[in-house]
């Protein structure tokens, strides 16, 4: 019997404005690994969770920021992208029409929109995300 030990999480990319004024709502990670690093909202997906619904709750734990809809981006799986173990992450992509007001919880200690243009080194594999998503848009 094969058994696995992979963890599943989701990571949330959510844009506020358009062209060269687009932002992008970021975490300052609260926890290693990565600690102090701004990172795109998200964590792992808890066992009775649909994807979609764990996107949507991590973002709104983290940031205080609540979405009714997102659309899946892409599952990035690459062995050693997390420290912490195996990790897939489903990535989650949406788009609001200006900066909503936002707090840093949870695994958070601050949330708040970055200039997409000023973004230079995100936690993870998150810029390779940012990427994928600005060229989704």
């Amino acid at each position: 019997m094969l058994i696995q030990n992979i963890k599943v999480a989701v990571d949330a990319v959510v844009f506020a404005g358009r062209g060269h004024d687009r932002q992008l709502l970021l975490i300052k990670r609260k926890n290693d690994p990565y600690k102090g690093m701004w990172a795109l909202p998200g964590g792992f997906v808890e066992d009775d969770e649909e994807l979609d619904t764990a996107a949507m709750r991590e973002l709104e734990e983290e940031t205080g920021l609540k979405v009714n809809a997102m659309t899946q981006l892409y599952t990035f799986g690459r062995v050693g992208r997390d420290s912490r173990g195996r990790t897939v992450t489903v990535t989650y992509y949406t788009s609001i029409d200006s900066p909503m007001p936002v707090a840093g919880a949870d695994d958070a200690t601050e949330a708040t929109w970055v200039p997409v243009k000023d973004i230079s080194a995100l936690a993870f594999d998150h810029m390779e995300m940012l990427q994928m998503a600005l060229e989704r848009l």
